[in-house]
C-alpha cells in the first residue's frame, strides 16, 4: 500500500499539520487504526502534561529470584511469584519467544 502525504486539522489548536507518508507506515507497522488528531506540538504537549499529572513512580527493592542481585521494580512483590532483575526479566521473555 501506497502513503502519500495527508494534511490534518489539530483537534486543541485547529492548525493544519501534515501527516507524512513514513508516519503513516509507521502507525500501519504499529496497529494503529487512527490518524492523529493533534498536532505534534500539541501531542507534545499532552504527553508531558499526563506524565506530570502521573507523577514519579514508586520503585520498590528486590532480590532476584534468579540470580539474586538486588534491583528495583515499579511494583510492590506480592511474595507468591518470583520476581526478577532487569537482566533475567529481558532473558526470561527472549528465550520464551
Amino acid at each position: 500500500m501506497a502513503f502519500q502525504d495527508q494534511t490534518l486539522t489539530c483537534r486543541d489548536c485547529g492548525k493544519e499539520f501534515v501527516w507524512t507518508a513514513s508516519e503513516q507506515e509507521f502507525y500501519q507497522k504499529k496497529g494503529f487504526q487512527n490518524a492523529p488528531v493533534r498536532c505534534p506540538e500539541d501531542r507534545a504537549k499532552k504527553k508531558a502534561r499526563m506524565n506530570e499529572e502521573r507523577g514519579q513512580r514508586q520503585m520498590f527493592e528486590i532480590t532476584c529470584s534468579n540470580c539474586g542481585k538486588k534491583d528495583t521494580v515499579p511494583f510492590q512483590p506480592r511474595g507468591d511469584k518470583p520476581v526478577f532483575c532487569r537482566d533475567c526479566f529481558r532473558n526470561q521473555r527472549q528465550t520464551q519467544s
